[in-house]
């Protein structure tokens, strides 16, 4: 199983627990090459569109940015999995998102706190790394080679790496959301195990409970309001 494939099992029970009831039409933000959750969605009795320019071939999805494609009417959900840290501006996506949604409509968001990947954190996972793959390393060895070719204490470095890339932090995207939906509070679970050896969710969770690292996974699930406050 690829790292990719093991995210998707680990977070999809999350997002079937979110969504309403089958089958409710789902717009997947970001689906990527893999459809993301389009399958499992279709599979559980959804009306599901993936949307992402590396979508793959077929009618269940869009090659396009989000930003840019034409729903043909709102829809009852909208699901965004580690899509929205890295837009352009997050205001103006969520904006997109929520005029998507029916009233009442949900927006499943599964994202990440970058803000805690501090450097704990950071050395217990690449103390875990597998062997890299000439050919595709993971991001997280890229983070690490980088960090030591750069000289820099992990905080400077990730700051660094954060403007180049536009990272959106965490509670930024949270307080985007909370300005637009009507939630509880978002959740806090284990990020990084996909891409490690020998790790599993379990075992990231008992380091997160014992204090060694922090959870990085954001778990978020908000109703569109009638009106804005």
């Amino acid at each position: 199983m690829t790292p990719d494939e093991r995210w998707l099992a680990a977070v999809w029970p999350f997002v079937r627990a979110s969504l309403p009831p089958a089958p409710a039409s789902v717009v997947e933000i970001g689906c990527g090459p893999l459809g993301g959750f389009v399958p499992r969605l279709e599979s559980a009795g959804y009306e599901a569109a993936g949307v992402d320019p590396e979508a793959p071939q077929g009618s269940a999805y869009r090659q396009v940015e989000f930003e840019r494609y034409d729903l043909p009417g709102q829809v009852d959900a909208i699901v965004a999995c580690t899509s929205l840290h890295h837009v352009a501006d997050l205001g103006t996506a969520l904006d997109t998102v929520e005029a998507a949604l029916v009233p009442g409509g949900v927006a499943v968001v599964v994202e990440w706190a970058r803000e805690r990947f501090d450097e704990a954190t950071a050395r217990w996972c690449f103390a875990r790394l597998p062997e890299a793959n000439d050919d595709h390393p993971g991001w997280l060895h890229h983070r690490q080679a980088e960090w030591h070719e750069s000289g820099q204490s992990w905080d400077a470095y990730l700051r660094s790496w954060e403007q180049v890339e536009g990272l959106h932090a965490g509670q930024a995207i949270l307080d985007e959301l909370d300005a637009r939906f009507d939630s509880g509070p978002a959740t806090y679970r284990p990020f990084f195990f996909p891409e490690l050896a020998d790790t599993s969710e379990a075992d990231e969770q008992a380091a997160i409970d014992s204090g060694l690292i922090q959870a990085n996974r954001i778990q978020y699930a908000g109703r569109r309001r009638s009106h804005r406050p």
